[in-house]
C-alpha cells in the first residue's frame, strides 16, 4: 500500500495502487475535490469516465466536474439573491405607497377573511 493514498482511494478507504486512475486528478493534499466529485457522480462512474478517454484528456474531464459543481452552487446561490431582490422591490413598493397615503392592495393569494388571527 502506498503511504501516500490518493484522495479518493482515502475516502473510500481502499489501497492506492501506483497506476490508480485518480492519483494524478485527486491528489491526498485536496480530499475536498474528490468529496464534491464523489457526492454528485459516485466513485465508479467517475472512474469509468476517466478511463474512456484519452490520457491527455483526464485532467481536463476531472477539473470539469469540480466546474460543474461550481456552476450549479453559483446558479442557487443567483437565485436566491434575485429572491431577496424581488423582495426588496416588494417592500419598497409598499413603502411608497403608504408614504403617498395610498392604499396598499396585498396579493390575491392573501385573503385576510380567510386567515386565522394570531392570537387564536
Amino acid at each position: 500500500m502506498s503511504s501516500k493514498r490518493c484522495a479518493a482511494c482515502k475516502q473510500l478507504r481502499r489501497r492506492c495502487p501506483s497506476d490508480c486512475i485518480f492519483l494524478p486528478y485527486f491528489p491526498p493534499n485536496n480530499p475536498q475535490r474528490f468529496s464534491f466529485v464523489h457526492r454528485i457522480y459516485g466513485a465508479s462512474n467517475v472512474g469509468k469516465l476517466l478511463q474512456q478517454v484519452q490520457e491527455h484528456q483526464r485532467a481536463d474531464v476531472a477539473d470539469s466536474f469540480i466546474l460543474h459543481q461550481e456552476i450549479n452552487r453559483l446558479e442557487r446561490e443567483l437565485a436566491k439573491v434575485q429572491a431577496e431582490i424581488s423582495l426588496v422591490k416588494g417592500q419598497t413598493q409598499i413603502e411608497g405607497q403608504l408614504a403617498q397615503g395610498q392604499q396598499v392592495e396585498l396579493s390575491s393569494s392573501f385573503d385576510l377573511s380567510t386567515t386565522t388571527p394570531w392570537f387564536y
